[in-house]
């Protein structure tokens, strides 16, 4: 379960992360969002490393969603 601070850095660095992508763009998000997801709840929670891991899921979303 995500708590609330947990949940607040991981919308930041989404946002972060998909800040060139439109809004409308929900299938780039998502597949971000769930990459972030997943390492949060293997215990990752340092900006630093989920800004890597949501940019490379970001690079390497399928371009239909870019």
């Amino acid at each position: 379960m995500v708590d609330s601070e947990l949940a607040a850095l991981l919308r930041a660095v989404l946002d972060e992360v998909c800040e060139d992508v439109s809004r409308h763009e929900n299938g780039a998000r998502t597949h971000v969002a769930c990459r972030l997801l997943e390492a949060a709840s293997r215990g990752e929670t340092s900006v630093d490393a989920l800004r890597k891991i949501g940019r490379a899921a970001l690079a390497s979303a399928p371009t239909m969603w870019r």
